[in-house]
């Protein structure tokens, strides 16, 4: 069955949720670096199946319940985005304003939706972008939207800003929604201190971080506002859509063709290094852009820090610490390269990600925005882990962004079954691309050619359900 384009959605009750402890002083909350130039809204879903035992009422009841209980521990959850009349920075008023909680039902099931995989327009109707009786300065930070299927199954639509939390602390917080939804205690406590990753005085930027633009926002402030944050390319083009799958035996035949190949960093043959030459290597040669093989090519990916810091972050540290890492080369040598070096290439990156890089990077951003610059970035969703939370009504079947087609972005995604009982994590990947249709069709043909015919066939199967 083909997926419908109208999930039929009625919403039954929207509603702001607020902090049960009374307030005795609103907060401030500071912002770091990374997370001032994200300061825009995204959108992911989860997929529930039915269980008889946790009905949606029943389900959607100890989610809100959860989530009133959390304020404790993330007391930003509730509070607004607001712009500090000094400094022009933004930070989070801590002033338990509410977050959304929406309550809808569908006349569907689940498997009238069709693949989960494949990304359906209609996904729009599981999410809430706006609550009607707020002005755009009171939109809350979050918005859960809860859907219920006619099967019994459901789904969490999460409306969020990005400063808010990273992919990491994203899935600690689903981890310690989970846990008090079941009646347990919190898995981690949060660490809502932002000025870990605050800017040193005196600033002292060590490397020319060719992974930002270069927009001084002290000389400029004006300029600095006007720019979009989505530097990396222009999504209004017309474009193709298309998910290029990889089988568990598609990426052990990419480490193995790596492998075999002359490198001095054998360790960094990693799943995520190989899929990200490959790809690199098919993206940069499928623009037309006058076949010009001695121009550069630059991939973003963003690094987790975390642990590369001197003291590591907290486990719990709720904002973004991530950093664009950077691959580059002219396309001639990207053509022309074993696979074995343009992984060592996007080895560099993530190695170049050093406590003092970090540091400088942080610095930088003090008087420059940390815009990403480049010809696209991998966005790595892969292993995060959001397939093993355990809810007190099981699994998730699925989980996925709102995808909006962006040329510069390329997304890798679980496969489903890593979301199935006893995947440990699949091993699979879906890679999410959105090109013109000149540039998707070469793409296409790079993504096959340059795999071993073994990975080819596997690949192609799983491909032609997609078609």
């Amino acid at each position: 069955m083909g997926a419908v384009n109208d999930l039929m959605v009625t919403v039954e009750a929207s509603t702001l949720i607020f902090s049960d402890q009374e307030i005795h002083e609103i907060k401030s909350m500071f912002l770091s670096n990374l997370d001032q130039v994200v300061n825009f809204d995204v959108q992911t879903v989860t997929f529930f199946a039915a269980n008889p035992d946790f009905p949606p009422e029943v389900a959607f009841k100890k989610i809100r319940n959860a989530l009133q209980k959390l304020l404790t521990a993330y007391e930003f959850l509730s509070g607004r985005i607001k712009t500090h009349p000094d400094t022009g920075r933004f930070e989070f008023d801590c002033n338990n304003a509410g977050f959304g909680f929406v309550v809808a039902r569908s006349e569907r099931t689940l498997d009238e939706l069709g693949d989960l995989v494949y990304p359906n327009p209609a996904f729009e109707q599981l999410f809430t972008l706006r609550l009607d009786n707020l002005s755009p300065s009171s939109h809350p930070l979050c918005i859960f939207q809860m859907t219920s299927f006619k099967c019994g199954g459901f789904a969490m639509g999460i409306q969020r800003n990005h400063a808010m939390f990273d992919g990491i602390s994203a899935l600690v917080f689903a981890q310690n929604l989970a846990a008090l939804a079941g009646d347990k205690e919190l898995v981690v406590r949060p660490c809502n201190d932002r000025k870990l990753l605050a800017a040193r005085s005196p600033l002292l930027v060590s490397f020319p971080h060719h992974e930002c633009l270069k927009l001084n926002i002290l000389q400029s402030p004006e300029a600095a506002d006007n720019v979009d944050h989505n530097v990396l390319g222009n999504s209004s083009l017309d474009l193709s859509f298309k998910i290029f799958h990889l089988s568990p035996d598609g990426v052990l035949n990419l480490k193995a063709k790596a492998s075999s190949g002359p490198s001095s960093r054998i360790g960094h043959i990693t799943s995520f290094n190989v899929v990200s030459a490959h790809i690199w290597r098919c993206r940069a040669l499928c623009c037309d852009l006058g076949n010009n093989l001695e121009r550069d090519s630059t991939l973003l990916y963003p690094v987790n820090f975390r642990q590369r810091l001197n003291p590591p972050l907290p486990l719990g540290y709720t904002g973004n610490a991530v950093l664009s890492a950077y691959a580059r080369a002219k396309c001639r040598d990207i053509a022309e390269a074993p696979l074995s070096r343009l992984v060592d290439i996007v080895a560099e990156g993530v190695a170049r990600m050093t406590d003092e890089y970090v540091r400088s990077a942080i610095d930088h951003g003090e008087t420059n925005k940390m815009f990403p610059i480049g010809d696209f970035m991998i966005s790595s969703w892969w292993k995060l882990g959001f397939n093993e939370v355990e809810y007190p009504w099981g699994k998730p079947i699925y989980r996925c962004p709102l995808i909006s087609k962006r040329k510069d972005i390329i997304l890798l995604l679980p496969d489903i079954a890593s979301f199935a009982p006893g995947g440990n994590g699949g091993g699979g990947v879906n890679v999410w691309v959105s090109l013109p249709h000149q540039d998707m069709n070469k793409f296409e043909s790079l993504f096959y050619k340059h795999l071993s015919l073994k990975a080819v066939d596997a690949c192609f199967q799983v491909f032609k359900r997609f078609r």
